[in-house]
């Protein structure tokens, strides 16, 4: 397994159809990621953080198989209707773009290797959770959440209709 270097990364997209600040209001309320990742089961604000901000931190608890850990990512990016981005410590940055897309919203997620793989991150990956291809493990967990927030958001505004 390559490890993953500095500047590399994955983005995947798909359409919903509700306007971007509706999308936004969804992705960007952290307090739901556990409903649509399939790696993180929750996520709650730090630091009297009610909602997202620059600077705001959030503690993630993630699990895959047996594995378990946490993360105290901090939002880099809180523009509504149009970007919603974290670092996880210096190590990742993930980002949600929302752009009109005739009647709806196209959301693109991204990561970016913000440094190279520590060690000790790739024998974890490796040996615990038990995945080869990290970088395809997590495309593919990406459109798996990018489909769950389209169920979600789009059931949530039939409701609304």
């Amino acid at each position: 397994m390559a490890c993953m270097k500095k500047g590399s990364g994955v983005e995947t997209h798909v359409h919903i159809e509700a306007p971007p600040e509706v999308v936004y209001g969804v992705v960007s309320d952290v307090t739901r990621m556990g409903e649509w990742s399939p790696e993180t089961v929750k996520c709650e604000w730090l630091d009297g953080a009610v909602g997202p901000a620059v600077g705001a931190r959030f503690k993630g608890a993630n699990k895959r198989g047996i594995a378990r850990w946490t993360t105290k990512p901090r939002v880099v990016v809180a523009d509504p209707g149009r970007e919603f981005a974290f670092d996880v410590d210096t190590d990742v940055r993930w980002t949600y773009r929302f752009e009109v897309e005739g009647t709806g919203t196209k959301l693109t997620e991204s990561f970016e290797m913000l440094r190279d793989l520590r060690w000790y991150y790739a024998f974890f990956e490796r040996h615990l959770m038990r995945v080869k291809d990290r970088r395809a493990d997590l495309e593919h967990g990406m459109n798996v959440t990018l489909e769950r927030i389209k169920r979600v958001v789009e059931s949530e505004a039939s409701t609304l209709n």
